[in-house]
């Protein structure tokens, strides 16, 4: 796929958003903000009875499109899954998500959302938020 089709995939994910919205009783609730954008992101998880799966994932607030776009590519990606896959997704999986070349102040952007889902993660005996914004989801 050429550069102008990612381009494209991120205005579409930024226009109409996938799993935008709230959750009425969530299991998981992470925040983050982006001061330099003005990017604000909350995500959502409630986990399956067994509370080793994601069963739905929604996320909200306000962003660029950049941040918008990647939170919901991020939580097409997460639906459905482990949590024990989650916590592998690495911040570089999500910058694979973007796939256009971003500047440091983007590369930000495009990690908004994946810092909300660590927060939220950490009140599932997740990695702590430093080694989220190390960049490693996973301890070794």
């Amino acid at each position: 796929m050429g550069y102008d089709m990612y381009q494209e995939i991120i205005l579409q994910h930024y226009r109409a958003p996938k799993n935008f919205g709230e959750l009425a009783h969530p299991d998981l609730v992470g925040e983050e903000s982006n001061p330099n954008c003005g990017d604000h992101l909350t995500f959502q998880l409630k986990l399956d009875e067994t509370k080793q799966t994601v069963s739905e994932i929604r996320f909200h607030g306000d962003g660029c499109a950049i941040s918008m776009a990647s939170a919901s590519m991020l939580t097409t990606k997460i639906a459905g899954r482990s949590l024990e896959d989650v916590r592998k997704i690495s911040r570089d999986d999500v910058l694979k998500l973007v796939a256009i070349p971003l500047s440091p102040v983007r590369v930000k952007c495009a990690l908004t959302g994946y810092a909300a889902l660590g927060r939220a993660l950490s009140g599932a005996a997740a990695p702590t938020e430093a080694t989220w914004e190390a960049g490693g989801a996973t301890p070794a």
